[in-house]
């Protein structure tokens, strides 16, 4: 490299790791104030200040505080490979917990704190639910940084085939992952061929100086980047070099968590498990769907109350909106949902088709002039959904799964997207949490069929602690108007500039 490529390297690194300091230090003081708010709010509720007074009880919770952010670290929860994978996230944090309950034991035997395992124990169960609460404002808040450009990894894929097409695809369709693609490296005339002749950086013999003088945080191999030789010579180069390192491997659609690690003759391989949802695990989640409907009806039917009278009391319309949706094995049905557009909101459709926003047979637009002031907080708020708990009651929805389509969107879909019919609709899915703002339809396509293949209780849980986050984000937003932002890296189909900013180590905080 030359002297000018080494320092314009330099500065994009060391800008890069000032933002990954910026994010660890915001997580990190996240996970102390909730593991001190947890803490002092068992002794507050045990009484343990009235006998100990309230120096020694805010010394118990900042030492419970940094043993908390210790027992985070050592479970790897400052790492994006880690904590960016939100069933990885919650189980760790759990584990972490554990941890600071026995170092809390170990502190009061030693210096004799004189605390109660009750004690401990709810203050660990507090910790957890704050932790988890705090990490979903995070996520939510860097998810939204980095679809405005800020706070994302530059990234080099090597190869230049099909597959890394869709990994180009995959990256600009969820901006949230965080990652930037630079360009490519690999085959020329195979980058032109699929077109992305103009965004090919180099061969891949010389892969190495090039992700250096580029200043990426790493690369990306695609199936069929490499040969085999050069690919273990590559891994071991940029180790050497602090530089990261992601193997696709070309299977879409199956959940990571049926992949299992099984070497053969030390050479890495991965077993594919089968699904395994039988017969208990439909049982389950049709318990589960009565059980919390019937709950979540009683308990927020002061709130029902309320909505359906400022519903009423905006326009003076019906309080209900009802709809035909194809249901499971397509079967129609009506879906309820508390009304939040104008009365003759379905009139209008035909006058608004050239303003949609969404691709594919979907419509949507984000300002649309047919939502009712009350109809734009219920929306934000996910309360218009309410009503089909009735739904789930009468077993034609479900708590989670795909949302029910239209019967004018279903004609437009193809036999394989048809597959979504095999489970029952949700109020919320995959796709509310993952890609809800999403235009793209390859995005509704590929995390509705997922969710069919992979579908499970565990999976269930995750999505509903998805759409809390989602909800809870709106709403803050809704409340706190969001500044404008320039972004980073000045992006041109998919690719920013060399001279982009984004954040670099993949180990940054995510």
């Amino acid at each position: 490299m030359t002297g000018w490529d080494q320092t314009a390297s330099a500065g994009r690194v060391a800008r890069a790791f000032a933002r990954q300091t910026k994010l660890r230090l915001f997580l990190v003081a996240g996970d102390a104030t909730a593991v001190f708010l947890g803490t002092f709010a068992s002794l507050q509720l045990s009484s343990f200040s009235m006998f100990h007074g309230e120096v020694r009880t805010l010394a118990v919770a900042t030492v419970a505080a940094t043993a908390g952010v210790w027992a985070m670290r050592s479970q790897g929860l400052l790492l994006a490979r880690v904590s960016a994978v939100r069933a990885v996230e919650i189980t760790r944090t759990a584990r972490a917990m554990a941890i600071l309950a026995g170092v809390m034991m170990i502190l009061d035997r030693i210096f004799r704190i004189d605390l109660y395992l009750r004690q401990i124990g709810l203050a660990c169960a507090l910790s957890f639910v704050l932790v988890c609460a705090s990490r979903s404002r995070y996520r939510s808040w860097l998810g939204h940084a980095r679809k405005r450009g800020e706070y994302r990894r530059s990234t080099a894929i090597i190869g230049t085939d099909k597959a890394t097409v869709q990994l180009i695809d995959l990256f600009n369709t969820h901006r949230d992952i965080g990652i930037a693609v630079t360009g490519v490296i690999g085959d020329p005339d195979e980058a032109a061929a699929n077109g992305l002749g103009s965004h090919w950086l180099c061969g891949v013999e010389h892969a190495e100086t090039m992700v250096a003088r580029i200043g990426a945080s790493g690369v990306i191999v695609s199936p069929s980047g490499l040969q085999t030789n050069r690919l273990n010579e590559l891994i071991r180069n940029l180790h050497a070099a602090g530089r990261h390192i992601h193997l696709a491997t070309g299977i879409s659609g199956i959940d990571a968590r049926r992949l299992r690690p099984l070497p053969l003759a030390h050479e890495p391989l991965f077993y594919v498990e089968a699904p395994t949802l039988g017969k208990a695990q439909v049982v389950a989640k049709r318990c589960f769907d009565v059980v919390f409907a019937s709950v979540a009806l009683v308990l927020l039917s002061p709130v029902l109350l309320v909505v359906a009278l400022a519903v009423k009391l905006g326009d003076g319309g019906p309080v209900l909106f009802r709809q035909t949706r194809v249901g499971r094995g397509g079967r129609l049905f009506a879906v309820f949902k508390f009304r939040s557009m104008a009365v003759n909101a379905e009139r209008q459709l035909a006058q608004l088709s050239d303003a949609n926003e969404r691709q594919g047979p979907l419509f949507k637009i984000v300002k649309d002039p047919r939502v009712t002031r009350v109809g734009k907080f219920l929306r934000e708020s996910s309360l218009d959904e309410l009503p089909q708990l009735v739904n789930v009651l009468a077993g034609q929805m479900s708590l989670v799964g795909p949302r029910p389509a239209l019967p004018t969107e279903v004609v437009n879909f193809s036999p394989a997207l048809r597959k979504r019919e095999l489970v029952l609709p949700g109020i919320t899915g995959l796709w509310q949490v993952e890609a809800r703002d999403n235009p793209s339809f390859e995005a509704y396509r590929r995390l509705d069929l997922f969710y069919v293949e992979n579908w499970s209780i565990t999976l269930d849980l995750f999505i509903i602690v998805g759409t809390v986050e989602q909800i809870v984000g709106r709403l803050f937003r809704t409340i706190l108007p969001q500044r404008e932002h320039k972004p980073e890296a000045a992006i041109a189909d998919g690719f920013p500039s060399w001279s982009t900013e984004t954040t670099g180590p993949d180990d940054q905080v995510a």
